[in-house]
């Protein structure tokens, strides 16, 4: 296995800067003395960056970012840029043109997180959410007319293939077999009647080459309530792209809040380059503050040595979350939090 690891950092905007140096610098020490290398290179897209120059992600950017193993990202969005320009130029379009089909998101509450729901533990919250991120209503499929009128009608369309639901599906099987053999998939069959038609059929395709995963199905409404009311009954779930959006926001919030969420935005065939990124975006509102919380940074860099397939180092950095949340008062500043980060690195690597 290739241990010399080649890595694109984009910090971005708001908190992000503040965030990705801890994770990076607790990624160093664990490289350093787990016998492999991170070679890094920094890039400037983000909101800023286009407010400067008008660039968002230029093809040769994106060219550049194939040639690397896996991209860390902080956050990217700027109050100054209308919604939608960073949004498609830089992460739909790197989803797209890099072939991030699965945007995978651990929920997983850690032991000292206090939980907001009520009497649930550690053993209640450890699945996992499989989203399709390459089809449905994020491609921008439809249009508008006769816009201003009263008249005006607009239409986005959810298109899915074959090709996208089966690979989807099939890494939501893979995952299971490693895990507890478990895959709930999430849709709305009653209603979007065509389009679960092919999700519940290649599901079930796929589930007699798994006989060993034990497969269920929910409507979404359905799949939020038992999120909330009974999470410890799922194991891998899988949806497509705008419930997943949805759904992984509800995990979040249910393992401690947007800074204890990390996600992966991956090409799971390795054609096309990794993306790993805390889900908590550059919240400008405490940009600047030393409130960022960068335990989501630093899980998303063990998301990254897992893909890498640095095991070892994943769970040192497994070790280290357990053992900060337990030690330290969430909420403390950003710059202290670090400190912490980065002294139980030490110790424990």
């Amino acid at each position: 296995m290739n241990r010399n690891h080649k890595i694109a950092v984009v910090a971005g905007d708001g908190i992000g800067p503040e965030v990705v140096p801890v994770a990076l610098e607790c990624l160093d020490i664990l490289a350093s003395r787990g016998g492999f290398s991170l070679n890094l290179k920094e890039y400037p897209q983000s909101g800023s960056h286009y407010l400067k120059t008008g660039e968002v992600l230029s093809d040769e950017t994106l060219n550049e970012w194939r040639k690397f193993d896996a991209l860390f990202f902080g956050a990217v969005g700027h109050p100054g840029v209308k919604p939608g320009i960073i949004e498609k130029g830089l992460l739909l379009k790197m989803r797209f043109d890099l072939d991030l089909y699965i945007n995978l998101r651990p929920v997983k509450l850690y032991a000292g997180v206090e939980c907001p729901l009520k009497g649930k533990t550690p053993a209640d919250l450890d699945y996992v959410v499989v989203r399709e991120n390459s089809g449905g209503l994020y491609t921008g499929i439809g249009g508008s007319t006769m816009k201003g009128s009263k008249d005006e009608v607009a239409v986005q369309s959810m298109v899915y293939n074959y090709r996208q639901v089966e690979r989807c599906l099939r890494y939501a099987f893979e995952l299971a077999m490693k895990r507890r053999k478990k895959v709930a998939l999430v849709g709305k069959s009653n209603v979007l009647t065509h389009m679960y038609e092919l999700w519940l059929r290649v599901y079930e395709e796929l589930g007699a080459l798994y006989p060993e995963v034990k497969r269920e199905y929910y409507h979404v409404d359905a799949a939020c309530m038992f999120m909330i009311r009974n999470p410890a009954m799922f194991d891998v779930i899988c949806t497509e792209n705008m419930f997943g959006d949805i759904l992984t926001d509800i995990g979040a919030e249910t393992q401690g809040g947007m800074g204890m969420a990390a996600s992966g935005n991956l090409n799971p065939d390795r054609t096309g380059c990794s993306m790993f990124e805390p889900i908590h975006g550059s919240a400008p509102d405490i940009a600047g503050q030393d409130k960022a919380n960068p335990i989501a940074a630093v899980l998303s860099g063990k998301m990254m040595l897992e893909f890498l397939g640095e095991h070892a180092a994943a769970n040192v950095l497994d070790q280290v979350i357990s053992r900060y949340v337990l030690d330290t008062q969430l909420g403390i500043s950003t710059s202290a939090a670090c400190k912490k980060l980065v002294d139980l690195t030490k110790s424990l690597s």
